[in-house]
């Protein structure tokens, strides 16, 4: 459909959230007792930060959450029967003040999750949700969204993108069915857009991940892997809080004769992740785990999802105990 702008101002920014949250889940950003930035479900709108330069997780949890049911089963001494989970059940969410990187990274995620076989729990809780994007007006220098073909303002995975005004109202961009169907319910928030300037922030380009891309196509047992992962301690911080990282692990857990199957976060970054049964690891030490990390977003995932496997959110570098940046390490991959 056809973008449309409006203006709403502050107060009315309120009211609108005040009306969304009488009928639907809301997940917003907010600031912990710790100072870090993190997503809770249905904030009091006083609580919701819109001055976060990104959240210390992603909210990528809003579809793809760290722990998810399968099903659950029940145990006899000749069968056992399994209950699926209802899908249906899966309620309505709004997902309020997220950044282009992390609305961006819908679309990556839907990649992978339905690349082949389309996972319903992924595309169901993807059916059910609307972004109400953020754009940013402040950046640091762990932000690189212009170096993977994103900026401060992409509109990419929102379905309504607010952007600050110099005054403190919000422009509007109503980018899809889901945005028109809240303009439609809550018309009389939203006024003719104004001529005031957009506060969007400047972030520069640090690699060119067409250069990356082409680069990694001969680097595969280039020493640079090694040089470049001896600081890393496979503590899987960088997958966590990755919005675009969809690796999980498959545990079944009971009690008695009752259990359920589920999926939680993982990440290939760990040294049991490509553990065989035999005993045998493809990837047995840190430098080829890190080589796979890289491998995977700037190589493999363009070539077989036709997408990139990252947003340049920074996240990874910001929450790298020993300060493996990987922007960085893309500029110097780019040299060899």
């Amino acid at each position: 459909m056809e973008t449309t702008r409006k203006l709403i101002r502050k107060q009315s920014l309120e009211k609108l959230y005040k009306l969304l949250s009488e009928t639907r889940k809301i997940y917003a950003p907010v600031i912990a007792a710790d100072k870090q930035v993190e997503y809770k479900y249905n904030p009091a709108f006083s609580d919701i930060t819109f001055d976060h330069i990104r959240s210390t997780l992603s909210a990528k949890n809003v579809v793809f959450p760290k722990v998810e049911n399968l099903f659950t089963f029940t145990n006899s001494k000749t069968e056992s029967t399994i209950n699926d989970i209802d899908l249906n059940k899966i309620p309505e969410v709004i997902l309020w003040g997220a950044h282009p990187c992390d609305n961006a990274a819908f679309d990556i995620l839907r990649s992978i999750f339905c690349w082949d076989i389309t996972d319903e729990f992924f595309s169901k809780r993807l059916e059910k949700l609307v972004v109400i994007g953020l754009s940013c007006h402040q950046s640091d220098d762990y932000c690189f969204c212009t170096s993977v073909g994103l900026a401060p303002e992409s509109s990419k995975g929102s379905d309504i993108l607010l952007s600050r005004l110099q005054n403190g109202d919000y422009h509007a961009q109503i980018l899809t069915e889901k945005g028109n169907s809240i303009l439609n319910m809550a018309g009389e928030l939203f006024e003719p857009v104004s001529a005031e300037k957009e506060l969007i922030t400047e972030v520069k380009g640090k690699f060119s991940h067409e250069q990356v891309t082409e680069k990694l196509k001969t680097a595969f047992e280039n020493p640079f892997w090694v040089e470049n992962s001896l600081r890393c301690i496979g503590c899987g911080a960088c997958a966590y809080v990755c919005p675009t990282c969809a690796c999980f692990d498959i545990q079944d857990e009971t009690k008695g004769k009752n259990g359920k199957r589920y999926r939680s976060w993982d990440s290939c970054g760990f040294g049991l992740f490509t553990l065989h049964t035999s005993g045998h690891n493809p990837r047995e030490v840190q430098s080829q785990r890190w080589r796979q990390r890289i491998m995977h977003k700037f190589s493999y995932m363009p070539e077989r999802n036709e997408s990139l496997g990252c947003v340049g959110c920074g996240r990874c570098s910001s929450g790298c105990p020993v300060d493996m940046n990987i922007a960085e390490q893309l500029e110097a991959l780019q040299k060899i």
